[in-house]
């Protein structure tokens, strides 16, 4: 049996339309991970950035930026607040001064150790196991911009 095709007025509820969806949840997902990252000292943004650190370091604003898909202009507010933390140092390149390179400094580096149980306690928040996070953040990869539509 197959589903009805929806009526034009169907297409048109708020509840059928996925960017709400994906609004909301990510609204929700960022409230989840609040009280996670509070004892860590960093927002969910924070996190984002020091994610990407962690993954690969140093690495330039602007190459920071397109992995996080953020404008240049968006992030550096967020790593100065990190330098001002004592989480990563800024520095312009010795070869070409307009770029500035984020490196981790020996506590930025430490936090990853911290950081570690972050995933599993926002597993536990959600009442996801691994592969249902794996499978839902898979799902959304065309809408984040990782395929086409």
């Amino acid at each position: 049996m197959t589903a009805a095709t929806p009526s034009p007025d169907d297409l048109l509820k708020l509840d059928n339309q996925v960017c709400f969806a994906l609004v909301t949840a990510a609204r929700n997902v960022v409230g989840i991970y609040r009280p996670i990252l509070e004892p860590l000292g960093l927002t969910h943004p924070q996190y984002l950035v020091m994610l990407a650190l962690w993954e690969d370091s140093p690495r330039s604003l602007g190459d920071l930026a397109a992995a996080l898909a953020l404008e240049p202009a968006t992030l550096s507010p967020l790593v100065k607040r990190l330098e001002v933390q004592g989480r990563v140092t800024r520095t312009r390149r010795a070869t070409d001064e307009r770029i500035l390179d984020i490196d981790l400094t020996p506590a930025g580096l430490a936090l990853r150790g911290e950081a570690l149980d972050v995933p599993r306690r926002v597993m536990a928040a959600t009442g996801m196991d691994a592969a249902e996070v794996a499978g839902l953040r898979d799902a959304l990869v065309r809408f984040a911009g990782g395929g086409t539509l």
